[in-house]
């Protein structure tokens, strides 16, 4: 065979060859057991269901759901910056607070926590959403102090806010489990449904 030839039918060989697949990217969520899925079988959460959200919309994202129950932003700050390494996001989700309102620790110590989280995220090259909880009335001023955090932050950092990741289902005591506190099943797509206006415009 002519060498000329031999060239031509190797490079026409290599154009037919499929190209590999670009690599995802990652949206990071690092919370509590809120994001967790606890009590509930780990593919009901919110999170997976956003993966699968990102799968049937052909959105090149996945998914890395490292949320864990009991969770504070104390926790989640020192655990970040190996996640930030491990998973190289390019959107990270905090929806940390709960806990520090619930067990009542400073909320000068929370907020330190939250914007040392959002720096660090950012610093790695990653966007950054932040979701707001709120605690019952009888914790008193406190509550409100803690909820008026997670706007001030976003404000400050000019982030994304989802104001109360569970806004939909808050009042409404069928959607959550026993003890009152954690979402069942059939709230996860409304959770989700909830964040996903705040998260879609930083895939784009």
């Amino acid at each position: 065979m002519r060498p000329v030839l031999s060239f031509c039918l190797f490079v026409s060989a290599l154009l037919c060859l499929p190209l590999p697949a670009l690599a995802a990217k990652t949206i990071l969520i690092i919370g509590d057991s809120l994001s967790a899925g606890y009590g509930i079988r780990p593919e009901q959460a919110w999170p997976v269901l956003l993966d699968k959200r990102l799968s049937e919309k052909r959105l090149d994202y996945s998914v890395a759901n490292l949320s864990i129950s009991g969770e504070t932003t104390a926790g989640g700050r020192s655990r970040l910056d190996t996640a930030l390494k491990a998973h190289k996001p390019a959107v990270v989700v905090i929806a940390l607070g709960a806990n520090d309102g619930l067990r009542g620790l400073p909320l000068g110590q929370m907020r330190d926590n939250l914007n040392a989280m959002i720096d660090a995220s950012r610093a790695s090259g990653a966007k950054v959403a932040l979701a707001g909880m709120r605690l019952p009335p009888n914790y008193g001023q406190y509550a409100n102090d803690f909820v008026r955090s997670f706007a001030e932050i976003a404000k400050a950092k000019k982030t994304p806010l989802v104001e109360f990741l569970l806004e939909p289902v808050a009042a409404q005591a069928r959607y959550f489990q026993a003890d009152n506190l954690h979402p069942v099943a059939e709230a996860q797509p409304l959770i989700l449904d909830h964040v996903w206006p705040t998260l879609l415009p930083l895939l784009k």
